[in-house]
């Protein structure tokens, strides 16, 4: 097992840019793909596409990011990937539907965000488990949804 205790740099940094770009000829780079969720944990544990376990546990000062290379060498490098961010755009029909969807979203402490008139959640599982919480709101279409990925829900 593979142990992280900090974060080397970022990909777009020039000097590890031009090392990574030489490793990525020789597909010696493998990109671990983290849920959002998960991007301001310290401690985990994940597993590289190539089948490598890696432990992680940054110091409370970093944080993991979209192109942070954790390990890189002569032969290989370890870097970040970012789950693309999926959202469930609602839009009430009403301000009572609107109230209600609000009530029901910070209950379920779900995170979401404003946009205009529609509420947006954050999706961390699957979106039928969503709809599912909200049924009563979309029989009699009292709400519309939309799904959202990662630039559109931006």
């Amino acid at each position: 097992m593979l142990h992280i205790e900090s974060v080397v740099g970022d990909r777009a940094d020039p000097a590890l840019h031009r090392r990574l770009h030489h490793l990525e000829h020789r597909h010696a780079v493998d990109e671990i793909v983290i849920p959002r969720a998960d991007m301001d944990r310290r401690r985990l544990r994940v597993t590289t596409p190539k089948g490598e376990d890696v432990a992680i546990a940054l110091p409370r000062d970093q944080k993991l990011f979209d192109g942070a290379v954790l390990y890189i060498d002569d032969e290989r490098a370890i870097v970040v990937r970012a789950e693309v961010e999926r959202w469930l755009r609602l839009q009430p029909s009403s301000i009572a539907e609107g109230i209600e969807l609000g009530y029901h979203a910070g209950n379920l402490h779900w995170r979401v965000r404003f946009e205009g008139e529609s509420l947006l959640i954050a999706l961390e599982g699957p979106a039928e488990a969503y709809y599912a919480r909200l049924d009563n709101l979309f029989a009699g279409r009292r709400i519309r949804s939309t799904l959202l990925t990662g630039s559109a829900a931006a």
